[in-house]
Protein backbone atom coordinates (compact mmCIF):
# COMPACT_ATOMS: atom_id res chain seq x y z
CA UNK A 1 0.00 0.00 0.00
CA UNK A 2 1.17 3.67 -0.84
CA UNK A 3 1.73 5.86 1.88
CA UNK A 4 2.03 9.98 1.69
CA UNK A 5 3.47 12.41 2.83
CA UNK A 6 2.94 16.52 3.31
CA UNK A 7 6.17 18.36 3.26
CA UNK A 8 5.44 22.17 4.57
CA UNK A 9 8.68 24.78 3.52
CA UNK A 10 8.94 27.54 5.52
CA UNK A 11 11.15 30.49 4.31
CA UNK A 12 10.39 32.67 7.50
CA UNK A 13 11.78 36.31 6.56
CA UNK A 14 13.76 34.61 3.69
CA UNK A 15 12.99 36.12 0.25
CA UNK A 16 13.13 33.93 -2.44
CA UNK A 17 13.60 33.94 -6.25
CA UNK A 18 12.39 31.24 -8.58
CA UNK A 19 13.21 31.76 -12.19
CA UNK A 20 11.36 29.87 -15.17
CA UNK A 21 12.46 29.64 -18.76
CA UNK A 22 11.46 32.86 -21.01
CA UNK A 23 11.32 35.24 -17.58
CA UNK A 24 14.46 37.28 -16.77
CA UNK A 25 15.58 38.11 -13.68
CA UNK A 26 13.63 40.87 -13.13
CA UNK A 27 10.61 38.59 -12.58
CA UNK A 28 10.01 35.19 -10.17
CA UNK A 29 7.21 32.70 -9.75
CA UNK A 30 5.86 32.25 -6.31
CA UNK A 31 6.18 28.67 -6.38
CA UNK A 32 8.86 25.58 -7.26
CA UNK A 33 7.21 22.99 -10.34
CA UNK A 34 8.55 19.63 -9.75
CA UNK A 35 11.27 18.91 -12.19
CA UNK A 36 13.40 22.12 -10.54
CA UNK A 37 12.23 20.45 -7.13
CA UNK A 38 13.46 17.37 -8.24
CA UNK A 39 17.08 18.54 -9.69
CA UNK A 40 17.68 20.78 -6.79
CA UNK A 41 16.97 17.83 -4.31
CA UNK A 42 19.54 15.32 -6.23
CA UNK A 43 22.31 17.78 -6.43
CA UNK A 44 22.77 17.99 -2.25
CA UNK A 45 21.52 14.15 -2.34
CA UNK A 46 24.76 13.43 -4.58
CA UNK A 47 26.63 15.68 -2.42
CA UNK A 48 25.78 14.11 0.66
CA UNK A 49 25.90 10.40 -0.22
CA UNK A 50 27.94 10.39 -3.01
CA UNK A 51 28.19 9.31 -6.84
CA UNK A 52 27.40 5.61 -6.62
CA UNK A 53 24.19 6.38 -4.04
CA UNK A 54 22.48 8.47 -6.66
CA UNK A 55 23.05 6.55 -9.67
CA UNK A 56 21.31 3.89 -7.58
CA UNK A 57 18.73 6.05 -6.77
CA UNK A 58 18.58 7.37 -10.28
CA UNK A 59 17.67 3.92 -11.35
CA UNK A 60 15.19 3.17 -9.32
CA UNK A 61 13.05 5.92 -10.51
CA UNK A 62 13.97 4.95 -14.22
CA UNK A 63 12.12 1.49 -12.86
CA UNK A 64 8.14 1.05 -14.40
CA UNK A 65 7.52 1.31 -10.49
CA UNK A 66 9.04 4.60 -9.26
CA UNK A 67 9.49 4.49 -5.51
CA UNK A 68 8.16 8.08 -4.90
CA UNK A 69 6.49 10.26 -6.86
CA UNK A 70 6.21 14.10 -6.19
CA UNK A 71 3.67 17.12 -6.25
CA UNK A 72 5.01 20.61 -7.55
CA UNK A 73 4.96 22.91 -4.62
CA UNK A 74 2.03 24.71 -3.84
CA UNK A 75 1.18 27.94 -1.10
CA UNK A 76 -0.40 27.19 1.94
CA UNK A 77 -1.31 29.90 4.58
CA UNK A 78 -1.67 29.11 7.79
CA UNK A 79 -4.27 32.15 9.83
CA UNK A 80 -6.14 32.47 12.36
CA UNK A 81 -5.40 28.72 13.47
CA UNK A 82 -6.60 27.49 10.59
CA UNK A 83 -4.05 26.06 7.26
CA UNK A 84 -5.13 26.81 3.63
CA UNK A 85 -3.28 24.44 0.98
CA UNK A 86 -4.07 25.48 -2.08
CA UNK A 87 -4.56 23.37 -5.18
CA UNK A 88 -4.28 24.52 -8.88
CA UNK A 89 -8.06 25.15 -10.42
CA UNK A 90 -8.40 21.86 -12.73
CA UNK A 91 -8.86 22.70 -16.75
CA UNK A 92 -12.20 20.80 -17.22
CA UNK A 93 -15.42 22.51 -15.09
CA UNK A 94 -16.25 21.23 -11.99
CA UNK A 95 -19.72 19.27 -11.03
CA UNK A 96 -22.89 21.10 -11.77
CA UNK A 97 -21.18 24.39 -13.58
CA UNK A 98 -23.75 25.91 -15.83
CA UNK A 99 -23.78 25.96 -19.25
CA UNK A 100 -24.63 30.10 -19.07
CA UNK A 101 -21.53 31.68 -16.82
CA UNK A 102 -21.40 35.06 -18.77
CA UNK A 103 -22.18 36.86 -15.36
CA UNK A 104 -19.35 34.98 -13.36
CA UNK A 105 -16.92 33.38 -16.00
CA UNK A 106 -14.33 36.19 -15.97
CA UNK A 107 -14.55 36.07 -11.82
CA UNK A 108 -14.33 32.25 -12.15
CA UNK A 109 -11.52 31.91 -14.47
CA UNK A 110 -8.95 34.43 -12.18
CA UNK A 111 -9.38 31.42 -9.72
CA UNK A 112 -6.45 29.59 -10.89
CA UNK A 113 -5.92 27.81 -7.63
CA UNK A 114 -8.35 26.84 -5.04
CA UNK A 115 -8.32 26.00 -1.13
CA UNK A 116 -8.64 22.45 -0.78
CA UNK A 117 -11.79 22.83 0.87
CA UNK A 118 -13.16 24.48 -1.97
CA UNK A 119 -11.36 22.18 -4.40
CA UNK A 120 -12.43 18.49 -2.86
CA UNK A 121 -16.21 20.32 -2.45
CA UNK A 122 -16.30 21.09 -6.00
CA UNK A 123 -14.36 18.60 -7.62
CA UNK A 124 -14.79 15.24 -5.51
CA UNK A 125 -18.05 15.71 -3.77
CA UNK A 126 -21.36 17.66 -4.90
CA UNK A 127 -19.81 20.42 -7.16
CA UNK A 128 -20.43 24.07 -7.58
CA UNK A 129 -23.86 25.33 -6.40
CA UNK A 130 -26.02 28.20 -6.59
CA UNK A 131 -24.90 29.71 -3.43
CA UNK A 132 -21.18 29.55 -4.89
CA UNK A 133 -22.56 30.59 -8.61
CA UNK A 134 -24.16 34.12 -6.89
CA UNK A 135 -20.66 34.64 -4.96
CA UNK A 136 -18.95 34.53 -7.84
CA UNK A 137 -21.40 36.83 -9.65
CA UNK A 138 -21.12 39.53 -6.61
CA UNK A 139 -18.00 39.17 -6.97
CA UNK A 140 -17.79 39.85 -10.69
CA UNK A 141 -20.20 43.07 -9.58
CA UNK A 142 -17.43 44.31 -7.71
CA UNK A 143 -19.63 43.83 -4.69
CA UNK A 144 -18.44 42.58 -1.19
CA UNK A 145 -18.86 39.11 -0.72
CA UNK A 146 -19.24 37.39 3.02
CA UNK A 147 -20.07 33.93 1.37
CA UNK A 148 -18.42 30.44 2.00
CA UNK A 149 -16.21 30.81 -0.76
CA UNK A 150 -14.62 34.32 0.52
CA UNK A 151 -14.65 32.96 4.20
CA UNK A 152 -12.38 29.56 2.53
CA UNK A 153 -9.92 32.01 1.22
CA UNK A 154 -11.45 31.70 -2.37
CA UNK A 155 -10.20 35.20 -3.32
CA UNK A 156 -7.54 35.55 -0.90
CA UNK A 157 -4.51 33.32 -3.07
CA UNK A 158 -2.41 36.69 -3.58
CA UNK A 159 -2.34 37.66 0.02
CA UNK A 160 -0.13 35.20 1.12
CA UNK A 161 3.11 36.43 -1.07
CA UNK A 162 4.21 39.49 -2.31
CA UNK A 163 6.37 40.10 -5.10
CA UNK A 164 9.31 43.28 -5.25
CA UNK A 165 11.75 43.65 -7.40
CA UNK A 166 15.19 44.68 -5.29
CA UNK A 167 18.21 46.79 -7.00
CA UNK A 168 21.37 44.85 -7.45
CA UNK A 169 24.78 45.88 -8.81
CA UNK A 170 27.42 44.00 -11.06
CA UNK A 171 31.06 44.73 -11.07
CA UNK A 172 33.01 43.83 -14.36
CA UNK A 173 35.89 41.67 -13.65
CA UNK A 174 38.19 43.26 -16.24
CA UNK A 175 36.92 47.00 -17.16
CA UNK A 176 35.48 47.42 -13.04
CA UNK A 177 32.39 48.50 -14.95
CA UNK A 178 29.47 48.77 -13.09
CA UNK A 179 26.05 47.35 -13.84
CA UNK A 180 22.56 48.34 -12.54
CA UNK A 181 19.96 46.07 -12.49
CA UNK A 182 16.92 44.70 -10.50
CA UNK A 183 16.15 41.12 -9.65
CA UNK A 184 12.29 40.08 -8.46
CA UNK A 185 12.14 38.30 -5.41
CA UNK A 186 8.55 36.89 -3.54
CA UNK A 187 8.73 37.14 0.43
CA UNK A 188 6.24 34.82 2.16
CA UNK A 189 3.81 36.10 5.07
CA UNK A 190 5.93 35.53 8.34
CA UNK A 191 4.87 37.83 11.02
CA UNK A 192 1.20 38.47 10.92
CA UNK A 193 0.44 35.53 9.68
CA UNK A 194 2.50 32.10 7.89
CA UNK A 195 2.86 30.88 4.63
CA UNK A 196 5.25 28.95 2.19
CA UNK A 197 5.28 26.34 -0.17
CA UNK A 198 3.98 22.46 0.66
CA UNK A 199 4.09 19.58 -1.66
CA UNK A 200 3.14 15.75 -1.65
CA UNK A 201 4.97 12.87 -1.23
CA UNK A 202 4.07 9.54 -2.99
CA UNK A 203 5.49 6.60 -1.55
CA UNK A 204 5.90 3.02 -2.72
CA UNK A 205 6.57 0.16 0.42
CA UNK A 206 10.11 0.08 -1.08
CA UNK A 207 9.99 3.79 -1.75
CA UNK A 208 9.76 4.34 2.01
CA UNK A 209 13.33 2.76 2.88
CA UNK A 210 14.46 5.57 0.98
CA UNK A 211 12.59 8.68 3.18
CA UNK A 212 15.51 8.80 5.61
CA UNK A 213 18.02 9.81 3.16
CA UNK A 214 15.72 11.80 1.32
CA UNK A 215 14.67 14.04 4.19
CA UNK A 216 18.11 14.65 5.63
CA UNK A 217 18.92 15.47 1.48
CA UNK A 218 16.30 17.73 2.00
CA UNK A 219 17.39 19.65 5.23
CA UNK A 220 20.84 20.36 3.54
CA UNK A 221 18.83 22.15 0.60
CA UNK A 222 17.03 23.97 3.14
CA UNK A 223 20.44 25.37 4.21
CA UNK A 224 21.59 26.20 1.13
CA UNK A 225 18.47 27.62 -0.53
CA UNK A 226 16.20 26.66 -3.29
CA UNK A 227 16.02 28.40 -6.58
CA UNK A 228 18.44 31.83 -7.48
CA UNK A 229 19.89 33.95 -5.84
CA UNK A 230 20.99 31.88 -2.74
CA UNK A 231 24.92 33.72 -2.43
CA UNK A 232 22.63 36.69 -1.27
CA UNK A 233 20.92 34.14 1.25
CA UNK A 234 17.45 33.94 -0.98
CA UNK A 235 16.02 30.87 -1.15
CA UNK A 236 16.61 29.21 2.30
CA UNK A 237 13.73 27.07 4.47
CA UNK A 238 12.61 25.03 7.03
CA UNK A 239 11.17 21.71 6.74
CA UNK A 240 8.06 19.90 8.41
CA UNK A 241 7.70 16.42 7.20
CA UNK A 242 4.45 15.47 8.40
CA UNK A 243 2.04 12.27 7.96
CA UNK A 244 -0.65 13.11 5.44
CA UNK A 245 -3.22 15.42 7.78
CA UNK A 246 -6.63 13.92 8.01
CA UNK A 247 -8.38 16.55 5.87
CA UNK A 248 -6.42 15.33 2.73
CA UNK A 249 -7.26 11.37 3.39
CA UNK A 250 -10.44 11.35 1.52
CA UNK A 251 -8.63 13.30 -0.85
CA UNK A 252 -6.44 11.32 -2.07
CA UNK A 253 -8.29 7.92 -1.55
CA UNK A 254 -11.26 8.93 -3.22
CA UNK A 255 -12.76 7.49 -6.87
CA UNK A 256 -13.02 9.34 -9.69
CA UNK A 257 -13.90 9.71 -13.37
CA UNK A 258 -10.63 11.74 -14.51
CA UNK A 259 -7.19 12.82 -12.90
CA UNK A 260 -6.01 15.97 -12.56
CA UNK A 261 -1.71 16.58 -12.29
CA UNK A 262 -0.25 18.21 -9.79
CA UNK A 263 3.09 17.89 -11.15
CA UNK A 264 5.01 18.14 -14.41
CA UNK A 265 4.34 14.79 -16.74
CA UNK A 266 6.20 13.77 -19.36
CA UNK A 267 6.59 10.49 -21.04
CA UNK A 268 7.72 8.82 -24.35
CA UNK A 269 4.48 7.61 -26.04
CA UNK A 270 1.58 9.14 -25.38
CA UNK A 271 -1.32 8.02 -27.49
CA UNK A 272 -4.75 9.49 -28.69
CA UNK A 273 -6.69 7.43 -26.17
CA UNK A 274 -5.02 8.96 -23.85
CA UNK A 275 -5.53 12.56 -24.58
CA UNK A 276 -9.51 11.50 -25.74
CA UNK A 277 -11.39 13.73 -22.87
CA UNK A 278 -8.60 15.42 -21.84
CA UNK A 279 -7.74 18.90 -21.33
CA UNK A 280 -3.78 20.36 -20.80
CA UNK A 281 -1.08 22.73 -20.90
CA UNK A 282 2.11 22.22 -22.50
CA UNK A 283 5.40 24.24 -21.22
CA UNK A 284 8.68 24.21 -22.46
CA UNK A 285 11.42 23.31 -19.78
CA UNK A 286 15.19 24.31 -20.41
CA UNK A 287 17.93 25.91 -18.05
CA UNK A 288 21.33 25.88 -17.05
CA UNK A 289 23.61 22.88 -15.80
CA UNK A 290 24.81 24.64 -12.51
CA UNK A 291 28.41 24.41 -12.70
CA UNK A 292 29.07 24.87 -16.27
CA UNK A 293 28.55 27.10 -19.16
CA UNK A 294 25.85 24.91 -21.24
CA UNK A 295 22.13 24.65 -21.43
CA UNK A 296 20.17 21.19 -21.02
CA UNK A 297 17.90 19.96 -23.67
CA UNK A 298 14.54 21.39 -23.82
CA UNK A 299 11.82 19.34 -23.22
CA UNK A 300 7.95 20.20 -23.21
CA UNK A 301 6.00 18.93 -20.86
CA UNK A 302 2.31 18.97 -19.58
CA UNK A 303 1.54 21.29 -16.14
CA UNK A 304 -0.20 21.29 -13.57
CA UNK A 305 -3.73 21.15 -13.66
CA UNK A 306 -3.85 19.51 -16.70
CA UNK A 307 -6.89 16.58 -16.61
CA UNK A 308 -6.94 12.93 -17.56
CA UNK A 309 -9.25 9.98 -18.27
CA UNK A 310 -6.37 8.00 -17.50
CA UNK A 311 -3.81 8.32 -14.55
CA UNK A 312 -0.54 9.94 -16.14
CA UNK A 313 1.93 7.95 -15.47
CA UNK A 314 5.33 9.73 -16.39
CA UNK A 315 9.24 9.43 -16.89
CA UNK A 316 12.53 10.74 -16.00
CA UNK A 317 13.87 12.42 -19.49
CA UNK A 318 16.93 12.93 -20.46
CA UNK A 319 18.35 16.47 -21.25
CA UNK A 320 22.14 15.97 -21.03
CA UNK A 321 23.77 18.26 -24.01
CA UNK A 322 25.82 16.33 -26.47
CA UNK A 323 28.61 17.98 -25.19
CA UNK A 324 28.43 17.15 -21.63
CA UNK A 325 30.43 13.94 -21.12
CA UNK A 326 30.31 14.23 -16.91
CA UNK A 327 27.42 12.18 -16.16
CA UNK A 328 23.55 12.39 -17.47
CA UNK A 329 21.63 15.15 -16.67
CA UNK A 330 17.44 13.95 -16.04
CA UNK A 331 14.23 15.90 -15.66
CA UNK A 332 11.24 14.64 -13.61
CA UNK A 333 8.45 13.67 -15.47
CA UNK A 334 7.10 11.29 -13.57
CA UNK A 335 3.27 12.66 -13.17
CA UNK A 336 1.65 12.74 -9.63
CA UNK A 337 -2.29 13.14 -10.02
CA UNK A 338 -5.86 13.41 -7.36
CA UNK A 339 -8.71 11.68 -8.69
CA UNK A 340 -11.43 14.29 -9.42
CA UNK A 341 -15.45 14.03 -10.67
CA UNK A 342 -15.94 16.79 -13.73
CA UNK A 343 -19.00 18.34 -15.38
CA UNK A 344 -20.39 15.96 -18.13
CA UNK A 345 -20.85 17.02 -21.39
Amino acid sequence: MNSWKLIKLNFGSNPAHFGRLGIGMEETVERVQSDTLFSAWMSVYTRLFGKDAIESLLHKFNASSPPVRMSSTFIYHQKENKTIYYLPRPQQFPINYPKEDLDFFKTYKKLSYLPLEVWQRWYQNDGINNEDIQELIDRTNTKGTNGKLDKAGVFDYSQAFKIDKHPKAAIDRTTRATNFYHTGFVQFQWEKSISGLYFLLKFTPEGEKLADELKAALHLLGEEGLGGERSSGAGRFEIEWLDLPKSWHDVVETKGTHHELISLFWDSDISQEFLKSSAYEIIECGGWIGDVNLRRKKVRMFVEGSVFSQQPQGKLVDVTPTQFKRHRIYRNGIGLSLPIKIRQV
